[in-house]
């Protein structure tokens, strides 16, 4: 069985480099924001191997049309990552427990 990993690219758009976190199904469980500078995305990726473990660090949240999400903090409370949307809260905290229980050990794979 593959494991869970968070994947670096560079966008097409805006040239900016983006992390993303993959479950072991290869489904998406977290992206982040743009950053200009691709030490920048990989610094994001430590904060959140380093912040995932902790409970305090997840923002529960329910978008515009109903669907619930997670937004994950740094200790100074900015967003490092973004989860997807889930139909249920149940669904969106099956997705925290499994960006606690992965992130801290997921392989970093360079696309760009």
């Amino acid at each position: 069985m593959s494991q869970a990993k968070f994947e670096i690219y560079r966008s097409e758009k805006n040239s900016e480099y983006y992390f993303r976190l993959k479950a072991a199904n290869g489904k998406i469980i977290l992206s982040s924001e743009g950053y200009k500078a691709k030490y920048s995305c990989e610094n994001g990726i430590a904060s959140v191997k380093n912040n995932a473990p902790h409970d305090a660090r997840y923002d529960k949240k329910t978008n515009k049309a109903g669907q619930y999400y997670f937004n994950l903090k740094a200790g100074n409370g900015e967003i490092i990552g973004t989860s997807e949307s889930y139909t249920t809260a149940d669904s969106r905290d099956q997705g925290i427990e499994t960006v606690k229980s992965v992130a801290p050990d997921a392989v970093i794979e360079e696309l760009s």
